[in-house]
């Protein structure tokens, strides 16, 4: 073997865990995980690792994951996604569609798992949901499909309610699709959208300040994991100017939205597990059709919609699946 040759394997093999490399007689499993968030220790990506330990991949023993996190930044994900596919995996599970998309440009052979993926067909990503071609296959959050709906909640709980401030990611081409979604179905149900489109945390003052001074009586935040990140600054700077916050996942309603309205987050990252274990057992992405979530939920914090002097409708409220009080 070449002197570089040796030197590049040693570098791979340093990226795991010395738990895992102490034990030759096991298989292990390798996956890399990008994500454009924070850390791990999200409960989705908590929900993840939860649905491989229930399929029998134990850390430390059959299985180490390769953390690989953009820190709100998109423009790294794609140096990350090199970074994993010179590290050796199996599979790259990718979360959302700024890193599936980055993981497709590093490898068309290792297995890609997605999740949170507005339209994988629209962006590219896979031929069909039910024949996805290639080496990519996962969940769909259909979420461009949804907003329309989101829109008619909005409208039955603000009854009075005319313009709706869109919070997105302006990196993410999924948003793009969702805030399209929007302005399409906004002007059927009587409301107008106004977008906002930001790439960093330090935008969102002058966002939400944009907001208000467009007169919005709501804001819906497109909550992918870079805006969730910035969950607690927008709900402290909404809560000052006493606007109430819409999302797509329950996390922001628990932490003090007022309502959200989308798939269990946590289920899908748990569903995703699933597809690596068939993965793992020898199917191949291209004979695994991508799925669509399973569970959509109503959630309303009934608190909140109490201190911004709001009255949910009973009928609402009734339809909920959660009700926070």
């Amino acid at each position: 073997m070449k002197r570089r040759e040796f030197i590049t394997l040693l570098g791979a093999a340093a990226a795991w865990p010395l738990a895992v490399r102490a034990q030759p007689s096991a298989k292990v499993w390798h996956i890399g995980v990008l994500s454009p968030g924070m850390s791990g220790q999200s409960p989705a990506l908590q929900a993840f690792r939860q649905g491989l330990r229930d399929a029998g991949y134990i850390e430390g023993q059959n299985l180490a994951i390769l953390w690989k996190f953009g820190e709100d930044s998109v423009g790294r994900l794609t140096i990350l996604a090199g970074e994993i596919v010179g590290s050796k995996v199996d599979v790259i599970f990718a979360v959302n569609t700024s890193a599936a998309l980055a993981a497709k440009s590093a490898t068309s052979t290792i297995p890609i798992v997605v999740t949170r993926v507005s339209d994988p067909v629209r962006t590219g990503l896979v031929a069909s949901l039910s024949h996805p071609g290639g080496n990519i296959t996962g969940l769909t959050t259909i979420s461009e499909e949804l907003e329309g709906k989101r829109l008619e909640l909005v409208r039955e709980a603000l009854p009075q309610l005319i313009r709706v401030a869109v919070l997105w990611n302006a990196a993410n081409p999924g948003h793009a699709m969702n805030v399209k979604e929007m302005e399409t179905a906004a002007p059927q149900l009587g409301l107008q959208v106004f977008a906002i489109g930001i790439k960093r945390a330090d935008e969102l003052p002058t966002a939400i300040e944009s907001a208000v001074n467009a007169q919005a009586g709501a804001l819906f935040a497109i909550d992918d994991l870079v805006i969730s990140s910035y969950q607690s600054q927008i709900l402290e700077l909404t809560r000052k100017v006493r606007l109430p916050v819409i999302s797509q996942f329950r996390d922001f309603t628990v932490a003090g939205g007022l309502m959200a309205y989308g798939p269990n987050n946590d289920e899908m990252f748990r569903r995703a597990a699933l597809f690596i274990d068939k993965i793992f057992k020898g199917t191949k992405p291209t004979d695994l059709p991508v799925q669509a979530p399973t569970k959509f939920e109503l959630v309303i914090n009934l608190k909140t919609a109490k201190a911004l002097g709001l009255e949910v409708p009973p009928t609402l409220l009734a339809r909920a699946d959660e009700v926070i009080e």
